[in-house]
C-alpha cells in the first residue's frame, strides 16, 4: 500500500465514522440536529446576552475540537469536528 492510499483510507474512515455517528446513536440520543442546536443556541444566547445561531453552535463546537487538536493528533476530535461541520452545513 502506498502512502497516498494509506492517507486516502484514513480520510475515508474518519469521514465514514463521522457520518455513522451523526446519523446513528448520537441523533437517536440527542434528537434532530436542528432542534438540538437551536436549544443550545438559545441557552448560549441567554448566557452571553446576544444572539447565537444554531449554525454558530456547530462552528464553535468544531473549533473546540480543533483547539484540542493543538495538543496532538486525536482521531476522536477529528471525527467529531467533521461531524459538527457537516451538521453546521445542514442547519
Amino acid at each position: 500500500m502506498t502512502d497516498h492510499t494509506i492517507h486516502e483510507t484514513k480520510r475515508r474512515a474518519i469521514l465514514m465514522e463521522a457520518d455513522r455517528l451523526i446519523h446513528g446513536d448520537r441523533q437517536n440520543h440527542y434528537g434532530e440536529p436542528a432542534e438540538n442546536f437551536a436549544a443550545i443556541a438559545a441557552m448560549w444566547s441567554a448566557y452571553l446576552g446576544h444572539t447565537i445561531q444554531p449554525r454558530d453552535v456547530c462552528n464553535m463546537m468544531a473549533l473546540l475540537k480543533i483547539a484540542r487538536l493543538r495538543n496532538g493528533p486525536s482521531e476522536d476530535s477529528s471525527i467529531d469536528g467533521c461531524g459538527y461541520l457537516a451538521l453546521g452545513a445542514e442547519v
